[in-house]
């Protein structure tokens, strides 16, 4: 993407590093730029890339892990320094015919020493005219002498003959002319997805600038009809136009700025997108299938993260300026005067959360709560149609969440209702136009579905059986004479009106628990409740 040359330096090419952006730099130039994160820390493994300035994490290895750009490096034709291809880190100054590694001095005498290359014939590099990587064998890192011909399937990373039967041993593998169609295909599916992205992004992008158009259109109608209604009065109504004016360009730039920071933000995405879809593409047509399988890795990750981008393709406010001559506005130089600027826009940090059921809620029970939306000034909007959101989620639980629905009133509030399946804590978020209401985000509880008691309320178990000795009571109480329930004064009563099937003395509770329907018919005779 930076042509024939490092776009830090200026210099032609020396061993080029490609980053998670797409974006390549020199080896020596990526080792110079600062670590981000804490001050002192060893461990930051992350850099700003010079180029888009977005943060891109690095290999556990540092820089010499990072994928290298060959396509770089055939790009450059002879006016490239390639790096050498046995240490990676010094710029190449010969090339050895036999075996087709570009080497650099030291590497160049370390080649000549050992036996098994020491009758190669090595030249120096500025005595050929063509330095092109194309057609050109990459050979492994680890094992200089071979050249990258197989693909691991497993490590999905090309390897060579002796990575097969050493670091690789047992793991699936195919010539990289075997495997190059199916993994240059999937790059092809993951481009043709940035590629409709990038159509929808510039589309939303002229529909801002139409809009923003608009809105200085809509200001500067609305503007002309202020001058209009002022030109009436004298010096009063002069003072009032001019007011009216000033609030009207102090609206007309809050919604521009909206607007360009809206157009900021996407233009970043599409610039981010088409140089992910330039390089991809330059990846496609013109490196070879070694180069295409080495690069495979990071282009997918690029693309794919920037197809998950989120955006908006609608403009973020509208032109809903408006002049109202009938209204009051107040005195002006002793006069009273009418006339003022209508922008009534709702504010999320005033718009307010109610309801009794706003912070519990039972399992399996319709609840809900009401939000009632505010302008700037705090007053009542008065009218719906705003754009409301609501999310529920499990807070230990992250795939258990509620779906809300939101009710518009059409007179600026909002009934919220849900239903919750599962107990527990809640995370409660409430959006207007994309932000946090007031109160937003809040805990919800939500408690195990309302047990109702299944005994009688009553003052002891003697009294509400007529006296029946097999009569039982929760509370654990009993009597002499073999009576099995509770009674006034007696071993085990509770001193006051309880239930019998839990032993509860409020009328108005859930009941504890204790045997199912079924026992309690059975264990607990019918009594009458006093």
């Amino acid at each position: 993407s930076s042509g024939p040359r490092c776009p830090v330096c200026a210099e032609p090419w020396v061993s080029p590093r490609l980053l998670p952006c797409l974006h390549s730099l020199c080896a020596p130039c990526l080792r110079r730029l600062g670590p981000l994160g804490e001050p002192g820390r060893a461990a930051a493994r992350s850099v700003l890339c010079p180029v888009c300035d977005a943060e891109v994490a690095l290999p556990p290895g540092g820089v010499g892990q990072l994928t290298p750009d060959y396509l770089a490096l055939s790009r450059g034709g002879a006016a490239v320094a390639a790096g050498c291809d046995l240490c990676a880190d010094g710029a190449a100054a010969r090339r050895c015919l036999t075996c087709g590694a570009d080497l650099c001095l030291f590497c160049c005498q370390a080649h000549r020493r050992q036996k098994k290359t020491a009758s190669h014939t090595v030249t120096e590099l500025e005595n050929i005219r063509d330095c092109s990587q194309s057609g050109k064998p990459l050979f492994c890192p680890s094992h200089p002498a071979e050249e990258l011909r197989l693909f691991c399937e497993q490590c999905d990373q090309p390897v060579c003959r002796d990575c097969v039967v050493d670091r690789h041993r047992q793991h699936p593998y195919d010539f990289t002319g075997n495997v190059i169609h199916r993994h240059g295909d999937a790059l092809r599916e993951l481009l043709k997805g940035t590629q409709q992205h990038m159509g929808t992004l510039e589309s939303a992008l002229s529909q801002i600038d139409d809009m923003g158009s608009a809105v200085r259109s809509r200001a500067e109608a609305v503007a002309t009809e202020v001058c209009l209604f002022a030109s009436g009065y004298v010096k009063a109504i002069e003072e009032h136009r001019d007011r009216l004016l000033k609030q009207l360009e102090d609206l007309k730039v809050q919604k521009e700025n909206l607007l360009h920071l809206q157009k900021a933000q996407l233009q970043q995405l599409l610039l981010d997108m088409r140089t992910g879809m330039e390089f991809t593409e330059r990846l496609l047509t013109s490196g070879s299938d070694l180069e295409i399988l080495i690069t495979k890795g990071v282009v997918a990750s690029r693309l794919a993260k920037l197809n998950s981008v989120a955006y908006n393709t609608h403009p973020s406010v509208d032109d809903g300026i408006q002049f109202s001559p009938q209204e009051r506005a107040g005195q002006c130089c002793g006069y009273e005067v009418f006339g003022a600027i209508l922008n009534k826009v709702v504010d999320p940090a005033r718009c307010t959360l109610h309801g009794e059921d706003l912070h519990s809620a039972r399992q399996n029970q319709l609840t809900g709560f009401t939000l009632l939306c505010n302008d700037t000034t705090g007053e009542r909007m008065g009218r719906g149609g705003e754009a409301v959101r609501v999310t529920i989620t499990h807070k230990e639980k992250r795939d258990c969440a509620v779906k809300p629905t939101a009710c518009d009133n059409g007179d600026g509030t909002y009934h919220i209702s849900y239903s919750p399946e599962e107990p527990g804590l809640y995370a409660v978020c409430v959006y207007v136009k994309g932000q946090h209401v007031q109160g937003s985000p809040f805990t919800l509880t939500v408690k195990n579905k309302f047990r109702e008691h299944q005994g009688v309320f009553h003052c002891c178990t003697f009294c509400s059986s007529g006296g029946q000795k097999a009569a039982r009571c929760a509370c654990g109480g009993t009597m002499p004479g073999g009576y099995q329930g509770c009674g006034h004064g007696h071993k085990g009563h509770p001193g006051c009106p309880h239930w019998s099937c839990c032993g509860q003395v409020k009328e108005n509770s859930e009941c504890l628990g204790g045997p199912s329907s079924d026992t309690l018919q059975r264990s607990f005779l019918r009594t009458v409740a006093l």
